[in-house]
Order: structure tokens, then C-alpha cells, then sequence
């Protein structure tokens, strides 16, 4: 199927749900199926925004801005995911039931609304990937409809800047969880100097970055390209300083970069998108 082929069957698929809930989080994938399946359904659609810990505020505010732009209802739906000892404990599933109790409670606040039908962005590229949470997905019968048309995220990109979506050239996000090595007992504190952290590196002009936990280092990840722009003096002392206040007492550069999925080299699975 062309690109063109596929929108317009994504389109029809939307239109036959009537009405539908997405799960959104405001990244490129859930900002192109919400925008398209309000085209389609107008007022009958809902989008339904997990609020944890997990998710960094600024990510939470920029769902909301998209939602208010375009005239979209939207959910906050408050998850205390550190609440369910599976998902503190971090174990290497961790993801499935994290998914699995965030999607409950999303299914039930559809359901306060009237709507009986959810769907949530994950394209084709993720199937390749190791990722639990996908399990929780099929189990509640949650649809994916980018998946089921067979859109790629450079598919999903182009249509986005064609729609005139500023999202089109967002940077990836996983939650921040995914900043700790498996094992290690996730915590308040610990997500909080994570997203501090990137928030700083943001702050510097870097778009794509991950800074992961090993205990009191942080391990910063970046594209190569932006290696020279946090090495300068001024602004390698300043992510020394703001580093140590974030809590940790040493601060590495990876010099293999940013990937995705890296902490899940310590297991004998395939990577995931994290």
C-alpha cells in the first residue's frame, strides 16, 4: 500500500468505532492518531492521558497544549504506578504490568465518558522490539490501529508534517523508568533527578538525549553530534554542579551515544524502545 493508501484506510478503520478513546501521550506517535481520528470523529473522540511518575511534567504539559489547540477532550488519569509492587520491584516485565495497570484504569475512564472502545500508537517498527507492555495491550483488547495499517514511525512522521503537526520531528521519549537497570528498585527520587537532569540538557539545546541511573552515576547518552556542545567549559561545569545537586556523585558521557533500549543489553532478550 502507498502512504496515501494506508491514511485513508486508517481513516476508515476510525470512522467504524463510532466513537473511541486514545491514549495519549503527547509524542509523535498518539499526536498523529488523535489529530486524525478527531478529523474523523469530532466530539466522539477522548483523549485519555496517564498522569505518574513516570511521565516528566513537561510531557504531561505538552499533551495538554496539543489538546487545547485543537479543541480535543481530554482525561487526566492520576496512576500511582509505584503503588503495584511489580512495577517498583523492576523486574525485566516490569513494562507489562505497568501497561496492564495503567490500561485499566484508562478502559475505565473511557467508560465514565460512554466510550467502550480504546486505541494507543504503537506503529510497526515496534514490533521488532522487546516489549512486554504489548502483552497488556492484546490482553485488554486494546486497538493499535497505526500497527494494523502497517504505518512506520517515518511514515507516521511524514503524514504528521503534512498535517502541519509541529510533532512530526519530536524527539523519541520512554517513560522514565526506563533510566534504571533492571533490579534496582525504582523510586520518587530516583525519577525525579532523571527528569531534572534531562530537563537541564534540554535546557542546553540538546533535543535527544537519556540519562541513566547506576547507582550514584548518571551516565548521560546524546547523539555524537552534540558531544562538543555539553563539553564546552562553561557548560560541562554547569551539568557537574546542577548533577551533584540532582543527587549523583558522578557524571560520565557515553561515548557510544544515544540508542534506544540500552539498559536492555543485560538481558538475553532482544532491545526494546526505551
Amino acid at each position: 500500500m502507498t502512504l496515501n493508501e494506508k491514511h485513508l484506510k486508517l481513516r476508515a478503520i476510525l470512522r467504524e468505532y463510532g466513537s473511541l478513546a486514545v491514549a495519549f501521550s503527547g509524542g509523535v506517535d498518539s499526536c498523529f492518531l488523535l489529530k486524525t481520528a478527531h478529523e474523523v470523529l469530532g466530539g466522539s473522540v477522548l483523549a485519555v492521558t496517564a498522569d505518574s511518575v513516570f511521565i516528566p511534567r513537561a510531557e504531561i504539559q505538552e499533551a495538554q497544549e496539543f489538546c487545547r489547540r485543537y479543541g480535543i477532550r481530554q482525561k487526566l488519569v492520576a496512576i500511582d504506578v509505584l503503588g503495584l509492587e511489580c512495577v517498583k520491584n523492576n523486574p525485566p516485565d516490569r513494562c507489562y504490568h505497568c501497561k496492564r495497570g495503567i490500561f485499566e484504569r484508562m478502559i475505565e475512564a473511557a467508560a465514565e465518558e460512554g466510550i467502550c472502545m480504546i486505541a494507543e500508537g504503537s506503529n510497526l517498527d515496534d514490533e521488532g522490539d522487546y516489549r512486554p507492555g504489548m502483552r497488556a495491550i492484546r490482553e485488554l483488547s486494546v486497538r493499535s490501529p497505526l500497527r494494523e495499517v502497517g504505518l512506520g514511525k517515518a511514515e507516521i512522521r511524514a503524514l504528521s508534517k503534512r498535517m502541519g503537526l509541529d510533532t512530526w520531528d519530536k524527539p523519541s521519549m520512554a517513560c522514565l523508568a526506563s533510566r534504571v537497570p533492571y533490579g534496582d528498585e525504582l523510586s520518587k527520587e530516583k525519577l525525579y533527578a532523571v527528569e531534572r537532569a534531562e530537563q537541564l540538557l534540554h535546557s542546553l539545546g540538546i533535543r535527544q538525549c537519556r540519562v541513566r541511573i547506576h547507582g550514584s552515576l548518571a551516565r548521560i547518552e546524546l547523539q555524537p553530534e552534540d558531544f562538543k556542545q555539553i563539553m564546552t567549559t562553561d557548560n560541562r561545569n554547569k551539568i557537574v554542579a546542577a548533577f551533584k545537586e540532582f543527587g549523583f556523585s558522578y557524571v560520565s558521557l557515553d561515548l557510544e551515544g544515544f540508542r534506544s533500549g540500552s539498559m536492555n543489553k543485560t538481558l538475553n532478550n532482544k532491545n526494546s524502545h526505551a
